[in-house]
């Protein structure tokens, strides 16, 4: 018998103003793409977003497109939120043809990150250890955001995920007072 087998990329970006979501499913010729729909749940909401999109898509979602920016759409972008975001993609009939996703987005994250890297004052030879402590706390905090990924869409624990995110934000924070 004849189906499609639907399948969702989403990427990491640096860009704090998108999510980008693109799709990898691969489609039967021997039966129509009607009605393509991609649901998205924004962190800390109950209900999901509604977008219509084309088979073989590849978006780039903003604020305005989650509902979470009401003014100035196309001219002036808001930062969306890190956390899981639930990501469901059906085509028809949509309560049966369907997969769906909890995606980790830790942009912020890693963008505070990269921030507190580029004060490391790293040289191409052998680091005092001052800065071999600072690079190794640096790398512990990138497993801890990793680690948090992997448990929230891989090993579909999200209270986990989440706990290892929060405790990898503390350690940045931290980080980022120290390199003041």
């Amino acid at each position: 018998m004849a189906n499609h087998v639907l399948s969702l990329e989403v990427p990491t970006v640096m860009n704090t103003c998108i999510l980008s979501i693109f799709d990898t499913s691969v489609y039967s010729d021997l039966i129509p793409v009607n009605c393509p729909t991609l649901q998205i749940t924004v962190p800390g909401f109950s209900y999901s977003t509604e977008l219509t999109v084309t088979p073989n898509f590849n978006q780039a979602i903003t604020a305005c497109d989650l509902k979470l920016q009401t003014q100035n759409c196309g001219t002036s972008y808001t930062d969306i939120p890190d956390g899981i975001y639930i990501i469901r993609y059906s085509v028809s009939p949509n309560d049966i043809v369907f997969v769906e996703y909890n995606h980790l987005r830790i942009t912020k994250a890693l963008n505070r990150y990269n921030n507190i890297l580029c004060r490391v004052d790293v040289a191409d030879c052998d680091p005092p250890f001052r800065i071999k402590q600072k690079l190794e706390a640096l790398r512990i905090i990138r497993m801890y955001l990793d680690a948090a990924k992997a448990k929230v869409e891989v090993c579909h624990e999200p209270q986990k995920g989440m706990s290892l995110y929060n405790y990898a934000l503390k350690l940045l924070m931290k980080m980022e007072c120290v390199n003041c």
